[in-house]
């Protein structure tokens, strides 16, 4: 299938050169890490990724958690990769905001269709109200499901903040692509509150007392700003990188803001996408969609495939990048603020296939940690980059 092909096509392209002796003794060391401990990453698209291909309400379709060979997340995989703490995104389109009531109705659905691939396979995975609930089943082989929220626009009213906590949402993303009636969005132009709304310092509040995380991934510099000043609990960005690989491009954090939201305590979780992590392989990226568009290739399966190989061969490199750009990032937090304030948030589902082929899906994970233990980091510092400083601040959220 696909990832098999750009497997292959990013071994050959990528890493040619490398001596094979150490990296099965990282690896090595890597798989006997993930062996005790959980892989927590904060942002996977599947529950989207099911609407998307049109594989929802189809017979069984909560079968596709076991085994989903044409996205990025299912079962068989996460087991393989060591990811234990899945969190299932409950994405909800800017668009959907013009319709009201909408949003709100499409992420109880889709709320149910999380609940319904655990009730159908209770020996494979469990809901996860708790941070101690991912560790717990853990240790019983069992892959959390626990939830996020992407995209406030579903919370009317704020009552709507506690309702969305009882039914299992541990985290909401304040906007998404465009402003929304919480806050300003880094992808809009319009900066219609100039940051947060009124509602939205009230939402955040309110967030804060009921124990769901703020998450100040997709938001412009200046609700970040506002939101620093509301929160009184840490902070999360789910999936955002760092700026200073991609200057100008405001979805990624600059190195004040990374500051800002460690010293609350908080988490920044890096995500995989090539569109996130540096500006020329971002630039790359946008000409080829852009190329593809006209052409009018679909963004998925093979002949989009066959379309980015043919188009980073003819436009060279940088164009497939590799784990060591997400470990780049990862260092750079490491550096500014210290080993206790990043994580893994890959956006898997959720980007395409805009991955490093060496990073593409979810039972890739022991590749970034041998990257990781190659570069000197212990066995401390990586189980704190697994799960270790994301569970602190869902811990200090409950």
């Amino acid at each position: 299938m696909q990832r098999t092909t750009l497997l292959l096509f990013g071994l050959l392209t990528l890493f040619s050169c490398t001596e094979n002796k150490p990296q099965d003794e990282y690896l090595r060391r890597a798989h006997a890490l993930l062996a005790t401990t959980p892989i927590v990453d904060t942002h996977i698209d599947f529950p989207w990724h099911l609407v998307e291909h049109k594989k929802w309400y189809t017979p069984g379709y909560t079968a596709f958690a076991l085994k989903n060979p044409d996205g990025d997340f299912d079962w068989e995989r996460a087991k393989k990769g060591g990811l234990y703490g899945p969190f299932m995104s409950i994405y909800i389109p800017a668009s959907f905001q013009k319709e009201p009531g909408r949003s709100k109705q499409v992420a109880d659905s889709l709320i149910d269709m999380v609940n319904a691939i655990v009730k159908d396979y209770p020996d494979k995975f469990a809901l996860a109200p708790q941070a101690d609930d991912v560790l717990a089943n853990f240790k019983k082989g069992i892959v959390s499901l626990p939830m996020g929220m992407e995209n406030g626009s579903p919370l009317d009213k704020i009552e709507d903040v506690a309702y969305f906590h009882q039914r299992g949402i541990r985290y909401v993303t304040l906007t998404h692509g465009k402003d929304n009636q919480i806050s300003d969005s880094s992808y809009d132009t319009l900066h219609t509150h100039h940051g947060l709304s009124e509602y939205g310092r009230e939402v955040v509040r309110e967030m804060n007392r009921v124990g769901i995380m703020v998450d100040v991934s997709h938001l412009s510099d200046e609700a970040i700003m506002d939101v620093l000043e509301v929160a009184k609990k840490p902070l999360i960005a789910t999936h955002s990188a760092c700026r200073h690989f991609t200057p100008g491009f405001e979805r990624n954090l600059p190195d004040s803001l990374i500051r800002a939201i460690a010293k609350t305590g908080g988490v920044v979780q890096v995500p995989f996408s090539q569109y996130f992590l540096g500006g020329k392989v971002r630039d790359a990226w946008k000409k080829a969609d852009e190329e593809r568009e006209a052409k009018k290739i679909p963004e998925f399966g093979p002949e989009a495939l066959a379309f980015y190989q043919e188009f980073g061969k003819k436009n060279g490199e940088p164009f497939w990048i590799s784990v060591r750009e997400v470990t780049d990032h990862i260092d750079h937090i490491k550096n500014l603020v210290g080993i206790d304030y990043v994580g893994i948030g890959s956006d898997f589902d959720g980007v395409g296939l805009a991955l490093p082929p060496d990073l593409d899906d979810v039972d890739e994970y022991p590749n970034l940690i041998a990257e990781l233990l190659r570069r000197g980091y212990s066995d401390d510092d990586v189980r704190k980059i697994c799960s270790g400083n994301v569970l602190r601040v869902w811990k200090a959220n409950e």
